[in-house]
């Protein structure tokens, strides 16, 4: 599949494409690099969650400031990388099919070696020993899958908003190959879980520039009938599968020291998900849980996200033995 041009959302943002564990198909990585003479430590790697990559999350500007120009302002050498099916990546040909055709595409276990192969471009490309990770919300089970095949390529892990296991006595129903996900359904997403009588934390002028800039993900998303962006639907069955008690990692087996962050109105990463998590990731060297007040799942375009940045550049230098 022809590689599909990225447009620089930043003048020194670098591009690469990687090869990735499906063969004739490419990762998709952005880089921003740390400025000159200043050092953060170790590079940080940005996996995103279910539905968008990686430019409309921690590359994405309000007012021109995102969560990577916190970071790099830090000193930190900033990558995002795109899973298959997402952004700048590879499409599977599989999406090209009827959905019920196939099983749900990019589930934790290939995602988690995905990431294996970019953390190993990273480290090859920056010479650093090992890289940290923000992952998001369905990204953190496969991020935590990886950490814990792979303990010596991980520094820190920042999980923001995870999924963590449940146990419902309803068994997950089968999830097709991919889905659409339509502009209605994010902003559903922003708003649903802030409680009556609360502000907005998220203005409608804000999320229809980030909207637009959505649908632009995918190429083929206003020529449908349904206007949406086509992704991978393994990501829903993964979550679906933890709620019902067959969490795709073990927490446990994670030595890496990680950092819980959370919004008080995350109903996908509740007080109860939290502690789960947090008691389960027994074996980490560090453990951290923050609650954000005033912030949902998507707390990075929020009106907190600021507090989101400083939380997690604290964590990720270390200063804390």
């Amino acid at each position: 599949m022809a590689r599909r041009a990225a447009p620089k959302l930043d003048p020194h943002e670098e591009h690469y494409w990687i090869p990735s564990p499906v063969a004739g198909l490419e990762i998709f990585l952005r880089r921003l690099p740390a400025r000159r003479g200043v050092d953060g430590g170790v590079p940080v790697l940005y996996v995103h969650g279910a539905t968008f990559p990686s430019a409309l999350s921690i590359a994405h500007r309000f007012d021109g400031h995102s969560w990577r120009d916190a970071l790099v302002g830090a000193g930190f050498d900033v990558w995002g990388m795109d899973f298959l099916g997402f952004g700048h990546s590879g499409r599977y040909p599989e999406m090209a099919a009827p959905a019920e055709a196939f099983p749900p595409l990019g589930r934790a276990e290939e995602a988690s070696e995905q990431i294996a192969a970019a953390v190993r471009y990273v480290i090859r490309r920056t010479e650093a020993p090992r890289v940290s990770i923000i992952a998001h919300s369905w990204g953190t089970i496969a991020a935590g899958r990886f950490a814990a095949a792979h303990p010596a390529l991980v520094d820190r892990l920042v999980f923001f908003g995870p999924i963590a296991r449940r146990t419902s006595s309803a068994l997950p129903q089968a999830a097709p190959a991919w889905r659409i996900v339509t502009l209605e359904e994010q902003w559903r997403r922003f708003v649903e879980d802030v409680p009556p009588g609360e502000r907005p934390i998220l203005s409608r002028r804000r999320f229809e520039d980030w909207g637009a800039r959505y649908l632009d993900s995918d190429p083929e998303s206003r020529s449908r009938a349904e206007i949406g962006v086509k992704v991978p639907a393994g990501p829903f069955a993964d979550i679906a599968r933890a709620w019902a008690g067959d969490l795709a990692y073990d927490p446990a087996a994670i030595e890496a020291p990680v950092a819980i962050i959370r919004g008080e109105w995350d109903s996908l990463a509740s007080d109860a998900d939290a502690r789960w998590l947090f008691d389960a990731l027994r074996s980490s060297s560090m453990r951290r849980d923050v609650k954000i007040g005033r912030a949902t799942h998507l707390m990075h375009l929020e009106e907190m996200r600021f507090a989101l940045h400083r939380e997690s550049i604290v964590f990720l230098r270390g200063d804390d033995h």
